[in-house]
């Protein structure tokens, strides 16, 4: 038994205070080795300055840190890497103009010549399955594309404890498993994980302890095993999860978004370009994106907002109406909302206010804007309706975007979206990196504004949140979306199929009515 084994790290009554805010209150717990550990918690519950400090990013106030029965003090990262601690981090640390190769040489404390270090990458991701071009120039990565970098540098370090981060959101599901096929195996050699997520499912499936945090206390440890994934995310919230309300015998309208033959040129040449993309969402329904990082999903998304035009007016109709050719503001004066995948400097600004990052996208909606001034009155008034209906956990509309956990500002960028009313919302990874509770409440929001007449469209890794939230999914790999598929009708062994690219040029991939993919040359 793992709990008879000492502990490789062994945290007593640590805690961590910032101006205003008591991040970690006496928190106590320990890993030991082989063993897999969960982290949870909400948004702000103290999970990120808790391993942190671990990994020597931060110091504690009060409390000891023990590693291996003896007590040490992590000055910095490169003395966690020392003692054998390696992290995946959600938000990443790359230098955007250097390639993938150069970023991990970085990360390494020992020096290795390119072909050594070349090889040792090869090996990593053949192990993990992950797909990477050393020679990319990192500002040509997708999000997900950056965080395999960020596993592989880590798993090159053969570390003794490794923390990770959400790492999965970059997977399909056959890969996930392969991924923990390969944590398995590492922590039956001896490593400790701990390991962070949102998708309590993983948690159940991997992991052999859960350490639950709520408002920077420890609030309980448990046997995941033991546990629901709503009984954990119950513990997580301190209260009831709300269950996603769809209206009884739903039906749709009349198609108002419609793809015909949407095709787009990539700017770079390691890009992936949009090739001949159909689809039609109906008024009411909620339209799902599945794949892979790196398939076309930001190419996808700029396309549909009008940050890159295709060639043709008419490969684009909003009720009818060709918009293909127009800019996003153009697009969004028709009714056309949309959210990118990057919040940090795309979907926000961070030096900008959050009443100004309201008139960035609303001013034209909403009246913002007259005789070229701004209306700052109306610009306060929507943000606080937002900040107010989706618990954004803000100082007020003056806050600067910068100053939000990820998960806040994810949450008020929704909601600035969503209360528009628009009559087309598109969205890239709407929850990414929100707490169990705040995910639950977008994906209400979503809901209500499809049974209001929108129609929606979620680009998403997460193939569980597409699956419960949407009517229709198709999968986009390589830049080609497949034939629309009725949600309950595919597996997800079939549809991660379709994402790890079950299909050639010539091919067309089908699902068979009773289970199982038909590839047709």
């Amino acid at each position: 038994m793992k709990a008879d084994i000492a502990p490789r790290l062994q945290l007593r009554g640590i805690t961590k205070r910032f101006p205003g805010v008591l991040a970690n209150d006496d928190v106590s717990f320990a890993v030991r080795p082989g063993e897999i550990h969960a982290l949870l918690g909400e948004n702000g519950a103290g999970k990120s300055t808790l391993v942190k400090m671990i990994y020597g990013i931060m110091q504690p106030d009060a409390g000891e840190i023990s590693w291996n029965g003896h007590p040490v003090t992590i000055p910095n990262p490169k003395a966690a890497r020392k003692l054998g601690i390696g992290m995946v981090f959600q938000h990443f640390s790359l230098f955007e103009a250097m390639s993938v190769l150069e970023n991990i040489a970085l990360g390494m404390d020992e020096r290795l010549g390119p072909r050594e270090l070349s090889r040792r990458i090869a090996e990593v991701m053949e192990t993990y399955g992950l797909k990477l071009d050393p020679q990319r120039i990192v500002s040509t990565l997708s999000v997900g594309e950056r965080q395999r970098i960020e596993i592989v540098r880590a798993l090159l370090l053969e570390p003794q404890l490794l923390i990770m981060d959400e790492p999965t959101s970059v997977l399909t599901p056959q890969e996930v498993e392969g991924l923990f096929a390969t944590l398995r195996q590492l922590a039956k050699r001896g490593c400790s994980i701990l390991y962070i997520s949102h998708k309590l499912h993983e948690i159940k499936a991997l992991c052999d302890t859960a350490t639950i945090l709520r408002g920077g206390r420890l609030v309980d440890t448990c046997d995941p095993k033991a546990e629901t994934s709503r009984s954990m995310a119950e513990k997580m919230i301190g209260g009831s999860l709300k269950d996603i309300r769809k209206g009884e015998g739903r039906s749709f309208g009349a198609p108002r978004f419609v793809l015909r033959d949407l095709s787009t040129r990539s700017e770079d040449e390691f890009g992936v370009a949009i090739d001949r993309a159909s689809l039609t969402v109906r008024a009411g329904e909620i339209f799902g994106i599945a794949g892979v990082a790196g398939n076309g999903q930001n190419a996808l998304l700029d396309a549909l907002s009008g940050e890159v035009l295709g060639e043709r007016a008419d490969a684009i109709t909003l009720d009818g109406t060709a918009i293909g050719r127009l800019s996003p503001s153009e697009r969004r004066r028709k009714g056309l909302c949309a959210v990118p995948e990057e919040r940090n400097g795309h979907a926000a600004v961070g030096d900008f206010t959050l009443a100004d990052n309201a008139v960035l996208t609303a001013r034209d909606r909403l009246g913002m804007v007259g005789a070229g001034l701004v209306d700052r009155r109306k610009a306060r008034s929507y943000t606080d309706k937002v900040i107010g209906a989706f618990s954004v956990k803000a100082l007020g509309a003056h806050s600067l975007a910068g100053s939000l956990s990820g998960g806040n500002l994810q949450k008020f960028i929704m909601g600035r979206e969503i209360l528009q009313r628009p009559s087309v919302l598109v969205v890239s990874q709407p929850t990414w990196g929100v707490d169990a509770g705040a995910a639950a409440a977008i994906h209400q929001a979503i809901v209500d504004l499809a049974a209001e007449g929108s129609a929606v469209v979620v680009i998403s890794q997460d193939l569980d949140e597409l699956l419960s939230l949407c009517d229709t999914l198709a999968v986009i790999n390589e830049g080609r979306l497949s034939s629309p598929l009725k949600v309950g009708e595919a597996s997800i062994e079939e549809i991660g199929l379709l994402m790890g690219g079950v299909h050639g040029t010539e091919a067309e991939v089908h699902i068979n009515p009773g289970g199982g993919v038909a590839v047709e040359a």
